[in-house]
């Protein structure tokens, strides 16, 4: 039962640390890894203007965006 303990403290420590990471545009080195991110709501700060294009630093355009949205299937 101790054994139990300390694997779920763990585990339960490391899944908070994960999904506690705040993503940044500069983590990115193409912008289909960004958009893919920001849909899942992964790095939901990702566009900060507002202006529909996430990661403007890999994100080039709206129609880039767009195309790559629609490849993966997001509705965001």
């Amino acid at each position: 039962m101790k054994n139990f303990l300390s694997v779920f403290v763990f585990c339960m420590t490391f899944c908070v640390s994960v999904s506690a990471f705040a993503a940044r545009c500069a983590d990115y080195s193409t912008c289909e890894e960004a958009v893919i991110a920001w849909c899942r709501g992964e790095h939901p700060r990702a566009d900060g203007d507002n202006d529909g294009i996430p990661c403007e630093n890999v994100c080039s355009s709206l129609e880039q965006v767009e195309q790559i949205k629609a490849k993966i299937n997001c509705k965001r």
